[in-house]
């Protein structure tokens, strides 16, 4: 399966973005799909994830309250709600796909998005 994110830009802190996550080649819905993100000399983190169904999900505890993350099957998409951005939100983001269940790490991940840079202004 390819991946393919798209949605960053450039946000003044307290807005919002929609991340978006298009798959090709095969069905999305066979996969966890979950959205990472690194910032400049950080190690990759995980963000949010939901489940082939879309009944789960879950989420880092330093966007939770902030985030939403769903999926629509039909369009082969995932898509992440960015709230209440902060500075620090600053990053690349990366969707990825695994066939684990659920899993908050990155070596879980086989198929990884090319990333799409969201910067946040103070």
């Amino acid at each position: 399966v390819q991946l393919q994110a798209s949605g960053g830009g450039l946000v003044q802190a307290g807005g919002s973005l929609r991340l978006s996550c298009t798959a090709s080649g095969r069905k999305l819905s066979d996969y966890y799909v979950g959205w990472f993100r690194q910032a400049p000399g950080k190690e990759r983190e995980f963000v949010a994830g939901v489940n082939e169904r879309g009944d789960s999900i879950n989420f880092a505890d330093s966007v939770k309250g902030r985030i939403t993350i769903s999926r629509d099957n039909a369009k082969n998409t995932v898509h992440l709600q960015l709230n209440s951005l902060k500075p620090e939100d600053t990053a690349v983001y990366y969707c990825a796909a695994t066939v684990y269940s659920v899993s908050g790490y990155h070596g879980h991940y086989r198929y990884w998005g090319q990333g799409t840079l969201v910067t946040v202004s103070s």
